[in-house]
């Protein structure tokens, strides 16, 4: 079936379209309808079935057969070593530490915390979370202790599973203190705290809370059969008023749209190997290297490593020969960094790359410069694709096991089965093609995506769904062409109003001509557009909403942060790019949200760019605006009117 027919048919036909993806999954119990529409907002896929997620993963493949195939790489530039497990090795690992976790006192519907490095432990401990029916809840190495306690509060979680460092370079990162020192901060404080000690770093355990990884293994344990709306997991974004925004992710509706993106997607066959080269405390890691490739029975990489540094730029290259990787997903930041040090390539003639067949890139808007780059030297169709952490899977991409579309630049290609995508104006009217608004997503949302916020329905609905009534706000802006595919430019918040013409900085930075490869346009230097008015266009007002301008003043009155490292962390809106993160590996579609804290590496120096500083010198332009800031905080003067009627409007 063409991709235009199978697109049309799971909008028109999604019962039998899925019902039939479905039948790729293993179920306790098959569904009484394929979706319950009778809650507005809160579509159910597949209500009535019951099954388990573990089971799909790891169990269904050591009966079929697949017990000797290798499941997981572990790829470890940093430690100079490669683990390779089995199906058969990890059910039988997971199995025991699900056990263990059973004997600790977690049950069906528990919440465990997980604040791990990219080691195999870590996969397993998710999958031991989803054996037991437990609600795991990632959290990202690089945060420090106050936003974990955050999520610990929020999370409440039964036990903590952690490891004694992570590993940056050559840097040894200690995360123990961060684990104490955020179960001191956190009011619902953890009752168990398992403790993975690695080599490089063994941590002082305390008495009575803390556990050894090998002293929590039990029993091997069976699955617990789950309702197919039961949460899976829970992963953090950063939300707009301080409070993190819990997605919750069903196991049904997740199951089955993961094992229908390996194959029709990806284009990626039961046993080859899959990479995705992201962190599992983000999005892409949970359903691309913990769950995704292992539910289709292909084999997943987590790599302990960078694009470059570990050693050199050539290290994507290195693993994808090692590991005869058929397909690579990874981020725009990661291509163009290993562009920066390697502009011709060179490095990539050192490695047999013939098993590579498509690099999908996601996280950001990708370039042209850097697609055709990758495409030249790689010789394989690159497709910029896009997802966000809410959605779980991507929204728009070219699906390369149906049909290889035309590669168009700049655009994320056309809307995957279940996203009915339209790009709407101001009145919620659709617009023509090529006419740039808000893109949005018509209710209700497909199987996979998040099903609420935790313990948050009321901030679910007012954050997603009343922007644009009917409608998923997806808050990116762009256009879709005459050809159905999408452009993402940018965020909503970053669109400039000009004369009543919305232009987003995205279609200003493409229309700078192209790049001469090391980061000018027009091979001339001294011509820098940061701080001048693109492409002579006349000076534009940028309209903030209300939220934006709430996060651009905490990050004034608050200033840096101390993290674990020593470093600085700063709140910036506008990259939001994680700490331990710097060349973004976390290619999620386009969520900026999970980038709230951008690095700065010198711990000693306390002054900021003008750019990204906190407290510090003001600007005469900023002076001003700021008092005006303070007297509304304080509740002074007509600045508090003004703030009042703008957080009124949509």
């Amino acid at each position: 079936m063409r991709y235009k027919d199978l697109h049309a048919r799971s909008l028109t036909d999604p019962e039998g379209f899925w019902s039939e993806a479905a039948a790729d999954i293993s179920w306790d119990r098959e569904w009484d309808q394929i979706v319950d529409l009778s809650r507005p907002h809160f579509p159910r896929w597949f209500a009535g079935a019951k099954l388990n997620t573990c089971f799909n993963a790891l169990d269904r493949h050591v009966e079929r057969g697949r017990a000797d195939q290798v499941a997981l790489i572990h790829d470890s530039p940093v430690t100079n070593s490669v683990t390779r497990l089995t199906y058969r090795e990890m059910l039988d690992r997971t199995a025991r530490f699900a056990g263990g976790l059973r004997r600790l006192g977690v049950e069906k519907g528990d919440r465990v915390v997980i604040y791990m490095p990219a080691v195999p432990e870590a996969v397993i401990a998710m999958l031991a979370c989803a054996r037991l029916g437990a609600i795991h809840s990632v959290v990202f190495g690089g945060f420090a202790a106050n936003e974990l306690a955050t999520r610990i509060d929020d999370a409440a979680p039964k036990a903590i599973v952690s490891a004694s460092c992570g590993i940056e370079g050559s840097k040894i990162v200690p995360y123990k203190p961060n684990i104490d020192r955020a179960i001191e901060l956190a009011k619902n404080k953890p009752r168990i705290s398992v403790v993975l000690q690695r080599p490089q770093l063994e941590a002082e355990l305390i008495a009575g809370r803390d556990v050894e990884w090998n002293d929590a293994q039990g029993e091997p344990v069976e699955c617990v059969s789950v309702d197919a709306s039961d949460p899976l997991y829970v992963l953090y974004t950063s939300g707009t008023t301080g409070n993190p925004k819990g997605v919750v992710r069903d196991n049904a509706g997740h199951a089955v749209v993961l094992k229908w993106t390996m194959e029709n997607l990806y284009n990626v066959k039961p046993g080859e190997v899959f990479w995705a080269a992201s962190d599992i405390g983000w999005q892409v890691g949970h359903s691309y290297i913990t769950y995704g490739p292992m539910i289709h029975g292909a084999t997943a990489i987590i790599y302990e490593g960078k694009p470059v540094g570990t050693p050199d730029a050539g290290a994507f290259w290195r693993v994808i020969a090692e590991h005869n990787v058929v397909t690579l997903f990874t981020a725009p930041t990661a291509i163009r960094a290993i562009r920066r040090e390697d502009p011709d390539a060179k490095l990539i003639g050192q490695y047999d790359l013939s098993g590579l067949r498509a690099l999908f890139l996601a996280g950001e808007r990708t370039d042209p410069d850097t697609l055709k780059w990758a495409q030249d030297h790689l010789k394989v169709p690159v497709v910029d694709h896009w997802w966000q952490t809410e959605t779980g899977w991507p929204i728009a991409g070219n699906p390369l096991g149906v049909e290889e579309l035309p590669i168009k630049f700049g655009s994320t290609a056309v809307p995957m089965p279940g996203w009915n995508v339209v790009c709407l104006d101001e009145n919620h009217e659709e617009v023509p093609p090529g006419t740039t608004g808000d893109i949005a997503i018509a209710e209700p949302m497909a199987p996979g995506a998040l099903i609420t916020l935790w313990n948050a329905d009321e901030r679910f609905v007012n954050s997603y769904f009343t922007t644009h009534p009917g409608y998923y706000a997806s808050g990116d802006s762009g256009y879709i062409d005459e050809d159905g595919y999408i452009f993402i430019l940018n965020r909503t918040d970053d669109v400039i109003n000009v004369a009543g013409h919305r232009l987003s900085t995205g279609a200003m930075g493409s229309a700078r001509g192209p790049s001469d490869g090391r980061g000018m346009r027009g091979g001339r230097r001294g011509r820098r557009l940061q701080g001048r008015d693109p492409g002579g266009l006349p000076r534009a007002e940028i309209r903030h909403r209300p939220a934006d301008r709430e996060r651009r003043d905490r990050g004034r009155r608050h200033g840096p942060r101390e993290d674990r490292a020593g470093g600085l962390l700063q709140a910036c809106p506008r990259r939001r790019q994680a700490a331990e993160d710097p060349l973004g590996q976390d290619p999620a579609g386009h969520d900026q949200e999970d980038r709230r804290w951008q690095r700065v590496e010198d711990a000693g120096d306390n002054r900021r760019s003008d750019r990204f500083r906190g407290r510090g010198r003001r600007s005469a332009h900023d002076r001003p605006r700021e008092a005006g800031h303070a007297r509304a905080r304080q509740g002074i003067g007509p600045s508090r009117d003004r703030s009042a009627k703008q957080q009124d409007s949509p």
